[in-house]
C-alpha cells in the first residue's frame, strides 16, 4: 500500500482509503453491522489506514461500526467524520458553536472514542465559511482533546479556497474525478501551497465511472441515483457529479474506448492518483471483494500524457458545459 502525507496533519494515510457513505446504507440496502464490520475489516487486512464516515450515515450506525473496529484492532487506523447535516433545517443560521460541540460530543459517545483524528464540517451552506467563530470552536475542541485536526468537506471550489484562509482547517474533502476536473486549476494549487491534505470523495461518480450501467439500469427507492438525481434531497453534484445520466453513459462509452480492455474504475481511480496534490481517495464499497478491486488501481502503471489527454478531450467535449462552472 503506498502512503501519501495527508497535509499538515502529518499523518501518512493510505492513498487508497475506504468512505463508508455506502456502509451507512441509503445506496438501496439497509444498515447491516454485520456487513459493516465485514468491510471494514476487509479494508484494514488490505492495509488502509484511513477511515471517513459521518454522523448521519445510518443515523450514528456506521460511526458505531467504524468506533467498534478501532477498538478491535492493533493497527493504527485513523478516523475522520463530519459533522453539520444532523441540523434541520440546514441551513447557515442553524450552524451554531454549542449545536456542533454536541455533535462532536455525540460522535465521540457513537464510537466510544476519546479523540477524532479528523472532524470535518459536512458541506455546510457557503455562508458559514464567511462565519469565524465556527472555525474558533474547533480550535476550544483540540485544547479539550476531544479532537485532533479540523476538515471541510466542501460541494464547490469557492468554499474550499476561502475555508483554507483559517489557519485550523487542515484538509479539504472534495469531489473530483474525470467528470469533475475544475478543482486543479485554482483549488488544488492553494491546497499544496497552504499544506492542505486533499480527500476526494465520489471519485466514481456514484458508480458511472465503473462502466458497468446502461440506458435500462435500475436503483432502489431509497438509493440517491434513483431520487436525487436532480437535486430533490441534497446537493445534484453528489449524485453521478451532477451530469445528466443520459450524456454520462455516452461518456463512459468513449472512456472505454481510450482504455480497451481495461476495467474502467481501476483507470478512473488511477487518474485521481496522477495529481500528487491529492493525498488520499476515499470510494465506497458495499462488499469486502469491491475493496481489493479499488485497491488494483494503485497497481497499475501512471497513466500516460497521451492518456491524460485523451480524458480531457471527453470532458471538454462533453462534461465541461454541464458541471465545470457549476462546482
Amino acid at each position: 500500500m503506498n502512503h501519501r502525507k495527508l497535509g499538515k496533519t502529518g499523518l501518512s494515510v493510505s492513498e487508497i482509503s475506504l468512505g463508508t457513505w455506502q456502509v451507512g446504507g441509503k445506496w438501496g440496502e439497509p444498515f447491516s453491522h454485520a456487513n459493516a464490520d465485514q468491510i471494514l475489516n476487509a479494508a484494514i487486512d488490505a492495509g488502509i489506514n484511513f477511515i471517513d464516515t459521518a454522523d448521519v450515515y445510518g443515523d450514528g450506525e456506521s460511526e458505531k461500526a467504524v468506533g467498534r473496529l478501532v477498538r478491535s484492532r492493533s493497527e493504527r487506523i485513523f478516523v475522520a467524520t463530519k459533522c453539520g447535516r444532523r441540523l434541520q433545517p440546514h441551513t447557515a443560521d442553524a450552524y451554531q458553536p454549542a449545536a456542533l460541540r454536541q455533535f462532536v460530543e455525540d460522535s465521540l459517545r457513537n464510537m466510544q472514542l476519546e479523540t477524532l483524528d479528523l472532524i470535518q464540517l459536512h458541506c455546510p451552506p457557503t455562508d458559514v465559511y464567511y462565519r469565524p467563530e465556527i472555525f474558533e470552536l474547533f480550535d476550544r475542541l483540540r485544547d479539550e482533546g476531544k479532537i485532533q485536526h479540523l476538515g471541510v468537506s466542501i460541494e464547490k471550489v469557492e468554499e474550499g479556497l476561502k475555508a483554507i484562509e483559517f489557519p485550523n482547517v487542515t484538509t479539504v474533502q472534495l469531489i473530483f474525478n474525470m467528470f469533475r476536473q475544475r478543482p486543479p486549476e485554482l483549488l488544488f494549487k492553494e491546497a499544496a501551497r497552504r499544506d492542505i491534505g486533499l480527500i476526494v470523495r465520489v471519485p466514481l461518480a456514484s458508480g458511472l465511472l465503473t462502466g458497468k450501467f446502461s440506458p435500462q439500469s435500475t436503483f432502489a427507492p431509497d438509493d440517491h441515483r434513483n431520487f436525487n438525481r436532480h437535486g430533490e434531497a441534497f446537493d445534484k453534484g453528489e449524485t453521478f457529479s451532477g451530469v445528466d445520466y443520459a450524456t454520462g453513459l455516452a461518456a463512459v462509452e468513449e472512456l472505454k474506448q481510450a482504455f480497451p480492455n481495461q476495467p474502467l474504475a481501476d483507470i478512473a481511480l488511477r487518474w485521481i492518483l496522477m495529481f500528487d496534490e491529492v493525498s488520499c481517495v476515499i470510494p465506497g464499497a458495499s462488499r469486502p471483494e469491491q475493496i481489493l478491486q479499488n485497491l488494483k488501481a494503485a497497481e497499475l502503471p501512471p497513466l500516460s500524457a497521451e492518456q491524460m489527454q485523451a480524458v480531457r478531450k471527453i470532458y471538454d467535449e462533453r462534461i465541461r458545459p454541464l458541471v465545470h462552472y457549476s462546482w
